[in-house]
């Protein structure tokens, strides 16, 4: 069978398994045996279970549960909400103070969940019943809270970055570092939106709020501490070399701990909650992973991947075409697959291209995260959406989107902009190797 069959087949029988509401990690799987089976028989069989070892036994992949229980615990602390207060009361003096702190409070808890969702929804619960009673508009206040949640994925630490990392073997630290100047940027210009849509619209934040007295800044600075604290950790062991990233997400874990303890929140019913939650979202996320790697195999061994790469390079593009004919397969394909999905069914496929066309592994990786970020807000898969309407009380998904949308147009714009200026992507993990 040649491998233009090979991909009609693969993908008449992926899409019809996700018409028929298959879940994509399980129509992975269920291809990639069809495919080695077709290939060789029961022969390759014994193959799948190496696989399987393989893959759950990845050190790296170890930094996701990790992480995850991390940010679980510093939700369920209340530290979060102490850290979300401080900062309202730090960023008084900016206009649309509330607003600017959903941007803000949202990267820096990026830093520590290394999840979109997580990061929205710890935030937004917070910050919408606070800024409603303040007379902020919704229209600002969840676009804000959408927009800003997807910064949880690009400054490190990062989950999708790390399961890319296992898939091409680049550096997980060079990867981290890599998202720390284009997470900046882009908390930067999601803040310049803000300050120039309230100066446009000055209804929509309140004329006056309540000036904080001298004692409630040093609290709220003193709130703001921990935080700080548990990521400049992380993120410093790693730059330094002290720690590799899955030893970073075991000591995030202890320090998050140490934390929650001290403000004496955190019972047994939220450890056991933390726990519950990470188990979970690791199941679902190796489970996912696993059956990618099935398929990935089965791509590899019918040839399929060589036949792909060699057929877009005699296409003659050029780098720029290619790039944005990806911008728009990504585009497509994060309005109806959730990001690791897509990264993972279309990395082994397109990677040996981007390599042979010159992109480095490292700046793809970050590229490819910011358009996971933009397939979270794109309906109707935009999970940072639905979160957000899960906290809202009732608003339509519609406004929610309308909402966003602003933000989604600065993230097609940091995805161009990386490919103008790949330094900006490349120059920390360059300096940090000397």
């Amino acid at each position: 069978m040649s491998w233009e069959m090979a991909v009609a087949l693969y993908a008449t029988v992926l899409a019809a398994c996700l018409v028929f509401g298959v879940a994509i990690g399980s129509a992975m799987g269920l291809v990639g045996i069809m495919g080695v089976t077709l290939l060789s028989g029961t022969r390759l069989w014994p193959t799948i279970g190496d696989i399987v070892w393989n893959t759950a036994n990845s050190f790296t992949l170890v930094a996701v549960p990790l992480f995850v229980l991390m940010g679980e615990i510093i939700l369920r602390s209340g530290v979060s909400k102490r850290f979300y207060g401080g900062l309202s009361r730090l960023l008084y003096g900016v206009r649309g103070g509330l607003a600017q702190s959903n941007i803000v409070g949202c990267a820096v808890f990026a830093a520590i969940s290394g999840s979109s969702t997580a990061t929205a929804l710890t935030i937004g619960t917070v910050a919408v019943p606070e800024m409603r009673k303040r007379g902020y508009s919704d229209d600002l206040t969840l676009g804000t809270l959408a927009g800003g949640g997807c910064l949880g994925i690009l400054i490190p630490p990062s989950i999708p970055m790390v399961i890319y990392a296992s898939v091409v073997q680049e550096s997980v630290i060079d990867l981290f570092m890599a998202g720390v100047l284009p997470g900046i940027v882009l908390t930067i210009m999601f803040m310049l939106y803000v300050r120039v849509r309230v100066a446009v619209s000055p209804q929509l934040i309140p004329a006056r709020e309540p000036r904080p007295s001298r004692a409630e800044i040093i609290v709220g600075l003193r709130d703001c501490i921990p935080i700080t604290i548990l990521m400049l950790s992380i993120l410093g062991g790693m730059y330094f070399g002290v720690v590799t990233p899955t030893e970073a997400a075991a000591f995030g874990c202890l320090i998050a701990l140490i934390i929650a303890l001290m403000y004496r929140e955190l019972g047994m019913t939220g450890i056991k909650e933390a726990l519950r939650n990470a188990i979970v979202t690791n199941s679902v996320v190796m489970f996912i992973i696993i059956n990618a790697q099935i398929l990935t195999y089965a791509l590899t061994t019918s040839g399929v991947g060589r036949g792909v790469s060699q057929a877009l390079v005699a296409l003659g593009l050029s780098p720029f075409a290619f790039y944005a004919c990806l911008f728009v397969i990504y585009l497509v394909l994060g309005m109806f697959i959730d990001g690791i999905s897509m990264m993972l069914l279309t990395v082994p496929l397109l990677y040996p291209t981007l390599r042979q066309m010159g992109f480095d592994g490292v700046w793809f990786g970050v590229v490819l995260v910011v358009m996971i970020e933009l397939g979270q807000l794109t309906p109707p898969m935009g999970l940072n959406l639905f979160a957000i309407q899960s906290i809202s009380g009732g608003t339509t998904l519609a406004r929610i989107a309308r909402s966003s949308a602003p933000y989604a147009l600065l993230i097609v714009a940091l995805c161009f902009l990386l490919y103008a200026v790949p330094g900006l992507a490349l120059w920390l993990p360059a300096h940090m190797k000397g």
